[in-house]
C-alpha cells in the first residue's frame, strides 16, 4: 500500500501546497556531536509543520462526493491546520476537533483558514474519539492525522526531498507522535536506500510507540505527560504499525521534557529559529546518538508556539542554564547594606533585574532582614563565582525559587 509509485506520485501533488524547505547545516551541532548535522525545517511551512503533506495528499485522493459531505479530523494543532488549509483549497467544508489545551495559536490559525473548530478532552486521542463520533452522526468525511496510508505517504514525501538533497545522508530522525511522519519516511527511505536508518524520537512521558514496539503490538498508555503537545499521543496508529516495525530503527530516543527546554534555546541563538516543542525532540536526541563523523538529518516538525508558551520557554531555560538565578540573604536593617550587596554584585560583573527587600522576615530586624535577589548570570561557572563573591563579603546566599 506504501509503494514507491505512491510516494513519487504524492511528491508531485504536495509541491501545490508546500514551500521548499532547503536543509540547513549546522556548525553549531555539528560541533558538538562530533556529526555532521542537518535541519530539514518543516516548521518553515506556510501552516507551519509538515503536516500539510499529509493532509493534502489524502484529500487530494478523495471522490467529489467525499469532500461535499464535508471533512472533519481530530488534532493537536498542525494536522488541524494542513487539513483546514487543504479544505479551503478544494473548497470544501472543514471541522476540526481539538484538545481542549491546545495553544491558542494553533486555535486561531485553523479558524483563520476557514475550519469550524471544536474543543474537546484534554489530549489528542479524547478528542479523535469525539470526532469519530460527529462523523458518525454528520456524515462526515474522517481525515486522520496519522494512521491513514495516504497521509503517511504525504508525510513521506520529506524523505524524497532529503535524499535527493543529501543522497549520501545516513541517519534521519523523526519525532513521533501517532507515527504517521515516521512510517511513511521510514519506508520512502528504505525504499531509496536500504542503508538509511531512521531513528524515532519520542517525548518520555508520552512513549505510545516505545510501548508498542516492546510488547509487539499497538498498546495504549494510561495517559501522558509532556510540553510536547503535539507528540502526546496515548495510541499510535494500528494500519501504520508494521510499516514501523518493518522500516524504522528499533532503539526509539525517549526525550525528557527538560531537555526540550534547553534544544529550543539552542535553535533560537544559533539558529535564530523558532521550533515548537514536538519539532525539538530530534534536536534533543542528537546528543544520544552513539556515532561519530555520520551525516545525520533533523526532521524540525513544526514551529507553531503560541507566546506564553515561548516566554515560559525561555525563562526556563535560562534558569537551567544558570543564567538567570535568585539567592536570599539576610542582612543587617541599616543604611548601607543594601548598596554594598548591589557593589558586591557588580563586581562579580552580575546584573541585578529584580530585588524583593522583606522587613517581617524576622521578629527582630536589628538582627536579619531578607533580601531576594534575581539576576543574570553569563552562565553556571559565573554564577558559582558571584555566589562565591557573597559568600567572601560575609553573606551566606542561598538559592530561592526564581522571582520572574
Amino acid at each position: 500500500m506504501m509503494t514507491l509509485e505512491k510516494f513519487e506520485e504524492a511528491s508531485e501533488v504536495v509541491k501545490k501546497v508546500t514551500q521548499e524547505t532547503k536543509l540547513i547545516y549546522s556548525e553549531y551541532f555539528s560541533a558538538q556531536t562530533g556529526n555532521k548535522v542537518w535541519f530539514k525545517p518543516e516548521n518553515m511551512q506556510y501552516t507551519g509543520a509538515y503536516k500539510v503533506r499529509g493532509a493534502f495528499y489524502k484529500i487530494s485522493t478523495l471522490t467529489e462526493e467525499q469532500r461535499k459531505k464535508g471533512l472533519i479530523t481530530a488534532s493537536a494543532g498542525n494536522h488541524a491546520q494542513g487539513v483546514a488549509y487543504a479544505a479551503k483549497i478544494y473548497g470544501c467544508k472543514a471541522v476540526v476537533v481539538m484538545p481542549a489545551t491546545t495553544p491558542l495559536i494553533k486555535i486561531n490559525r485553523t479558524k483563520g483558514y476557514g475550519a469550524e473548530v471544536v474543543l474537546h478532552g484534554d489530549v489528542y486521542d479524547e478528542a479523535c474519539e469525539y470526532a469519530l463520533k460527529l462523523a458518525e452522526e454528520e456524515g462526515y468525511t474522517f481525515i486522520h492525522p496519522f494512521d491513514d496510508y495516504d497521509v503517511a505517504i504525504g508525510q513521506g514525501t520529506i524523505a524524497m526531498e532529503i535524499v535527493k538533497e543529501l543522497p549520501t545522508v545516513d541517519y534521519i530522525l523523526v519525532p513521533i507522535g501517532g507515527g504517521g511522519l515516521a512510517s511513511g519516511v521510514a519506508t520512502l527511505a528504505k525504499l531509496l536506500n536500504p542503508k538509511i536508518q531512521v531513528i524515532g524520537v519520542e517525548p518520555a512521558g508520552a512513549g505510545c510507540m516505545t510501548a508498542s514496539l516492546a510488547n509487539g503490538r499497538v498498546t495504549t498508555l494510561p495517559s501522558v505527560n509532556t510540553i510536547a503537545d503535539g507528540t502526546a499521543v496515548k495510541t499510535p496508529g494500528e494500519k501504520i504499525f508494521p510499516y514501523i516495525q518493518e522500516n524504522l530503527e528499533r532503539e526509539i530516543l525517549l526525550i525528557e521534557d527538560q531537555e526540550l527546554i534547553g534544544a529550543f534555546l539552542d535553535m533560537i541563538e544559533n539558529h535564530k529559529m523558532i521550533v515548537e516543542n514536538s519539532g525539538l525532540l530530534t534536536v534533543a536526541a542528537l546528543k544520544h546518538l552513539n556515532v561519530k563523523n555520520k551525516k545525520i538529518v533533523s526532521v524540525l516538525s513544526g514551529g507553531n508556539m503560541d507566546v506564553i508558551t515561548l516566554s515560559s520557554v525561555v525563562q526556563h531555560g535560562l534558569i537551567q542554564r544558570g543564567r538567570i538565578f535568585t539567592v536570599s540573604i539576610l542582612l543587617p536593617d541599616k543604611p548601607g547594606e543594601l548598596q554594598r550587596v548591589a557593589g558586591c554584585i557588580a563586581a562579580s560583573n552580575g546584573n541585578i533585574i529584580k530585588l524583593e527587600h522583606n522587613q517581617f522576615a524576622n521578629v527582630n530586624r536589628n538582627t536579619a532582614v531578607e533580601l531576594k535577589i534575581t539576576m543574570e548570570a553569563f552562565g553556571e561557572e559565573h554564577k558559582k563565582e558571584i555566589l562565591e563573591e557573597l559568600e567572601e563579603e560575609g553573606y551566606r546566599p542561598s538559592i530561592a525559587a526564581p522571582i520572574l
